[in-house]
């Protein structure tokens, strides 16, 4: 079943709360997006920027399963609020 949007949202910020608690991460995380401190305040409202932090969390198995782990989460559950998040815009099927 998929993920409702709300869903998604709260485990995008919940994500996003795990990185900004990870002092390994949340520097190559802001360096890889250009997102300063002020950007995760303004913008963690922003379904776009939500996707942006499970596309990074996604980038890595490891931190996948790290967060999943941490929050009581099933693996598969960042990728399909993700797809909720885009609206599957994402999906390519080539």
């Amino acid at each position: 079943m998929p993920i409702s949007a709300n869903s998604a949202e709260t485990l995008a910020l919940n994500v996003l709360g795990w990185l900004v608690g990870n002092d390994e991460l949340l520097p190559i995380f802001l360096g890889a997006t250009g997102a300063s401190a002020e950007d995760l305040r303004d913008r963690a409202g922003e379904a776009e920027f939500l996707g942006s932090v499970l596309d990074f969390l996604m980038l890595d198995d490891s931190w996948v399963i790290a967060f999943c782990d941490a929050n009581s989460v099933p693996y598969d559950e960042p990728g399909q609020a993700r797809a909720t998040l885009s609206g599957n815009s994402d999906m390519h099927w080539t």
